[in-house]
């Protein structure tokens, strides 16, 4: 860690104070020391997180271990085996298959706040923390730095600015709706800076696992990770806590309706009738998971399409200002952490200065912009297979070979879970791609 300076060499403003924002501030903090003085701006009263339960991937464990948290995720939950059912079935649904691969062994589940609790404990000194500071637009200004602008009329400069403030993200919007004319087709600014509704609504629950034990005691989503498939729907179901609490994400799709404008709230509370009127025709190990919902919400899923650019000049987006991508691959908050790994490590970089920010900047898009874009791909053909809708493969109709027509689904399903070590034959995760990144900026120099 760097301290041998007294004067930062510059200025980073980070907004949103997520997983991502965390990770950067945290990341900049170890590689940097007080080199670079970093003001996060957090839109709420304090550091929160939406959603629950979250996957520990390998790719995520080994940033993980190069930030010093391992000892702290290495016992999250237990690691599960996962088993798909056909359960769109009135009177019984049945086990599709039961899969355990060394792969999937080294992934597990964690609580989305038992994360940021562990985050926040390593938030570094060079790092000021502004709350209920919602971004509204940023503006460059002459000779370089930027000023940000705030809900509450306030405003701010920095050097650098990231915008790591999610599906919704201010930065995002101003990016597409100021870069230089000729770089962006005008016709797609709002494709670019809106999220896109995917057809999708969600509805989410977590509950004691006692609950659902006392009502149904052999059910089989106390033990397992468990995904009750359907005809355009399927919920997803896990233990988190130690098993004490039960996490269930319930998809409800119509493709037809992916593009269109989501009328009405994005998030809301819905009654427990509304929950199982969606699940109808599925088997009764699902109902009754359903019927132990507590405060149930609903969501509507929203994605970012996908972006020509993470970055122009010294702003740059990561996280789900840059790619909110579909939850299928449970990837989600794992590109958050290796966007901000890589791009922390590249601003703590020796060799990056306020002059050379930019070249910095385009060294993390030119090895995140594809990986994650690639990983939302292959999420939204998780999701697909899941809903019975994939081109090709098992539609949910019996012709009188399903279980072949199912087994040949299956094996496309086990082959998309290895998604980690698919793209484009490159091995290694964060690290390895700040390496490669780090080139880039030894050559662009």
């Amino acid at each position: 860690m760097s301290i041998s300076s007294s004067t930062p060499k510059f200025r980073v403003a980070i907004c949103g104070a997520g997983i991502g924002g965390l990770v950067l501030a945290i990341t900049i903090g170890k590689f940097a020391g007080r080199d670079i003085h970093i003001d996060l701006y957090e839109a709420h009263d304090a550091l929160t997180t939406a959603g629950a339960g979250i996957s520990i991937s390998r790719r995520t464990v080994e940033v993980m271990v190069e930030l010093g948290f391992y000892e702290k995720i290495s016992h999250p939950s237990s690691s599960y085996g996962l088993r798909l059912r056909k359960s769109n079935a009135l009177k019984g649904g049945f086990e599709w298959f039961h899969y355990i691969s060394k792969t999937f062994r080294r992934n597990s589940t964690m609580h989305r706040k038992d994360l940021v609790d562990i985050l926040k404990q390593s938030i570094p000194s060079s790092c000021t923390i502004h709350f209920n500071k919602r971004l509204t637009k940023y503006e460059k200004q002459s000779p370089g730095s930027l000023i940000l602008c705030f809900a509450d009329d306030s405003t701010s400069t920095a050097d650098v600015l990231v915008g790591a403030d999610g599906v919704h993200s201010s930065v995002r919007k101003t990016f597409f709706e100021t870069v230089g004319p000729g770089t962006v087709d005008p016709n797609k600014i709002r494709h670019y800076s809106d999220p896109s509704w995917t057809g999708t609504l969600v509805y989410r629950s977590v509950f004691p696992a006692e609950k659902l034990s006392k009502l149904d005691p052999s059910n089989v989503a106390l033990k397992d990770f468990i995904i009750f498939c359907g005809k355009g729907k399927h919920i997803v179901s896990y233990p988190v806590l130690q098993g004490t609490q039960i996490n269930v994400a319930a998809y409800a799709s119509d493709e037809q309706k992916a593009g269109t404008p989501f009328e009405g709230h994005w998030v809301s509370d819905v009654s427990l009738e509304e929950v199982e009127e969606a699940y109808q025709d599925f088997e009764p190990d699902a109902k009754r998971l359903l019927n132990c919902f507590e405060k149930p919400s609903r969501w509507a899923l929203h994605v970012v399409n996908e972006l020509p650019s993470f970055t122009c000049d010294r702003v740059a987006l990561i996280g789900d200002a840059a790619h909110a991508m579909t939850p299928y691959c449970g990837a989600g908050a794992g590109q958050a952490i290796e966007d901000a790994f890589v791009l922390g490590r590249l601003l703590a970089h020796p060799l990056t200065t306020l002059d050379n920010v930019p070249v910095a900047l385009k060294a993390y898009q030119g090895v995140r912009l594809p990986f994650s874009q690639f990983v939302a791909r292959e999420s939204k053909r998780a999701g697909k297979m899941y809903n019975f809708c994939a081109p090709g493969y098992y539609d949910g109709t019996d012709r009188g070979n399903e279980r072949e027509e199912m087994e040949i689904l299956k094996e496309k399903i086990i082959d998309q879970w290895d998604w980690e070590n698919k793209f484009e034959g490159e091995e290694g995760g964060a690290v390895a791609e700040f390496e490669r990144a780090e080139r880039q900026l030894q050559d662009g120099i």
